[in-house]
């Protein structure tokens, strides 16, 4: 009983100072995260012919085209699986974004790759929709430029469990130095410290 008690006390004592925190309180660690363990692997050849190859795949879709996405993925996120989900989650992009949330050891509670429509390429875990384009986390990167960086408000995530600021930034291709997509991170800040 005096452990549950204290589990209480601490996550209520937690809840009200990171309750009044906006991103921008820990905007200094989020951007070192970024600059030091995020950063520096955009450039692989794994991330970057991922995204040419969705952008290209993607090139004709229609609006109705994207929404019918959308609408597929978000039935088969209902049910855990389906042919595009797991095509996503299958492929090698997918792969090394699950291997560099694991090394992150519980900094990171999710991190996503889109394309130039805002449409996942690869995912280290499922996310709710396959569009992001309507979204800030791709609005205000990939549609911004090449050195856009969004850093988001603290919120609580309920599936996650923990204190959640997504920290997004636009993924440029090193031969021309053109934005082509952009990355997420669900950034666990109570692990920061």
């Amino acid at each position: 009983m005096k452990t549950l008690v204290s589990t209480v006390a601490l996550v209520g004592v937690t809840a009200m100072w990171l309750g009044s925190a906006s991103a921008n309180e820990f905007r200094p660690q989020l951007e070192a995260l970024l600059a030091t363990e995020i950063a520096p692997w955009l450039s692989d050849a794994t991330v970057v012919d991922a995204v040419k190859a969705s952008n290209a795949e993607h090139a004709g879709l229609s609006d109705g085209d994207v929404e019918a996405l959308d609408k597929t993925w978000r039935e088969e996120a209902e049910s855990g699986s389906g042919p595009l989900i797991d095509r996503i989650l299958g492929n090698e992009l997918s792969t090394l974004l699950s291997e560099r949330k694991a090394a992150m050891e519980g900094k990171v509670s999710e991190m996503f790759v889109m394309d130039n429509r805002g449409l996942n390429v690869g995912q280290s875990d499922i996310t709710s929709d396959f569009w992001q384009g309507d979204e800030d986390k791709w609005q205000k990167t990939y549609a911004v430029g090449p050195d856009a960086v969004f850093i988001d408000e603290v919120e609580f995530d309920d599936s996650a469990e923990a204190f959640l600021s997504q920290v997004s930034k636009t993924i440029v291709d090193p031969q021309t130095g053109e934005a082509i997509g952009a990355i997420t991170v669900g950034v666990n800040v109570e692990n920061l410290f």
